[in-house]
């Protein structure tokens, strides 16, 4: 009765912070764990140090790469993709925030590039909801295919602790093409979805109306006739080629030629020598991604306090409070009835291997971060005995948080959609991104889980 009533503190911590939203899910996250320590006796766990660091790296470089104008660069590159094509946007628009999103780190690129997707769909008589839909869906999808967001870096951290010798590389050479095949998949069901805005009474009442015509087709939403400074150009080389850099010491320790400095352990060998370790991936992470922040600063002249205020910098410091709380309250709960757990679900887990997708799934619809829900739930996963190229197949499946509608990606791209087709149903889980999240995330989970046990 105990171990349920603390659960439940541990949900209510989870429901009341992602009802606040924002930074309140980990400040919120703090008194739930105040209530299990205090309260209940129960030992504090560990706060995920590591991961809050790489995260802090990571935010800091792409901000900074956001102030010098790199951002707005990369937005005119997709968007000349998107407008020379405008017949496939369905397929391209969520390309592009995927990709995007896999060299950022972060989801919250899309706010630039949505209003340009639902301009380019209208203005070609395409309903909007369906690029919309699928990219918004998309811009999430990438984070699990970054060697610099968080759920991975988070996932390369904890496997390397419980034996599965893993790094970024490795990782996103399993959720690259899984999730490209959820994303293909999803655009398919996408690309007829709904009634062609001809057709749509509801859309034809709109724009018979003469002020609300002129609203959905009066603007034109375009970084194009922007003019992208030389200084802007070079912080995107700068932050491409510090992703590159750790992407070869990724590389060179998979084909056996590791070329990342060793450090001696303190401890002896047997024979008396010195043990020694290479440098962690986690560290190499942040050196590379801080010494690109400064060369920014430096070379591109790019603004330290425009980056604090950009949206990519603030957006990943939510995150970093957001992880801080909720990690530390779920390990501090975890932590304190691992006996408990295994006899609950080490039976289910070790006859069905993937049903650990659906604790994944549905813990990430309760807190609204991938990288939480992997540094949360992975050493539970690892502690029912799970091996690690199972949970790497499956890693697809810690992003849940599109079922419930209030996700700020989802919430804009409903904003900025000014014709009116992408909605959040009046039922609220009949919403226009519950279709194609369903579709990429299981086809993306099931591809991944099949090429990790071909590979590994």
């Amino acid at each position: 009765m105990l171990v349920i009533i603390e659960l439940l503190v541990v949900l209510l911590a989870l429901y009341v912070g992602s009802h606040y939203g924002s930074l309140a899910l980990g400040a919120i996250s703090g008194i739930g764990l105040a209530i299990l320590v205090f309260g209940f006796q129960l030992k504090p766990g560990n706060p995920p140090t590591d991961v809050i660091y790489i995260i802090i790296a990571a935010v800091t470089c792409a901000g900074i790469m956001q102030a010098a104008g790199g951002m707005d660069w990369l937005i005119q590159i997709a968007e000349k993709l998107l407008r020379k094509h405008p017949d496939h946007i369905t397929f391209y628009a969520p390309l592009c925030t995927f990709f995007l999103t896999v060299l950022v780190g972060t989801g919250h690129v899309v706010y630039t590039l949505m209003p340009i997707i639902c301009d380019i769909a209208l203005k070609k008589g395409i309903r909007p909801e369906r690029p919309c839909g699928v990219a918004s869906i998309a811009s999430q999808v990438g984070i699990t295919c970054s060697p610099i967001a968080a759920a991975v870096a988070s996932f390369v951290v904890i496997s390397n602790a419980n034996g599965f010798d893993v790094n970024n590389l490795q990782v996103i050479a399993i959720t690259i093409p899984a999730c490209l095949c959820g994303l293909i998949v999803a655009s398919i069901c996408s690309y007829r979805r709904g009634l062609d805005l001809d057709k749509d009474p509801a859309f034809q009442a709109r724009l018979a109306d003469p002020a609300t015509k002129a609203y959905m087709y009066g603007s034109n939403a375009s970084l194009l006739d922007k003019e992208v400074s030389r200084d802007a150009k070079l912080s995107v080389y700068i932050f491409v080629g510090a992703i590159g850099v750790i992407v070869l010491f990724s590389l060179c320790q998979i084909l056996g030629f590791d070329i990342r400095p060793s450090f001696p352990t303190g401890k002896l060998a047997d024979d008396g020598s010195p043990i020694v370790k290479p440098l962690g991936m986690n560290l190499i992470i942040q050196i590379v991604m801080i010494a690109a922040a400064a060369f920014m600063i430096i070379f591109a002249k790019s603004s330290p306090k425009k980056a604090v205020a950009g949206s990519v910098w603030q957006s990943g410091m939510v995150a970093v409070v957001a992880i801080y709380g909720i990690a530390w309250l779920a390990d501090t709960y975890f932590s304190n009835y691992m006996a408990e757990m295994k006899a609950g679900l080490g039976d289910i887990v070790t006859q069905y291997p993937w049903s650990i997708a659906f604790v994944f799934f549905a813990v990430s619809v309760l807190i609204n971060s991938q990288g939480a829900v992997v540094v949360s739930m992975l050493p539970l996963a690892y502690s029912l005995g799970l091996s690690g190229p199972v949970l790497l197949g499956l890693l697809p499946s810690v992003y849940g948080y599109f079922f419930i509608p209030n996700y700020p990606s989802d919430i804009a791209t409903v904003n900025f959609d000014r014709s009116g087709t992408t909605v959040i149903g009046k039922y609220l889980l009949n919403h226009s991104f519950m279709m194609p999240g369903l579709v990429c995330v299981v086809v993306s989970s099931i591809v991944g889980f099949l090429l990790s046990m071909l590979i590994y």
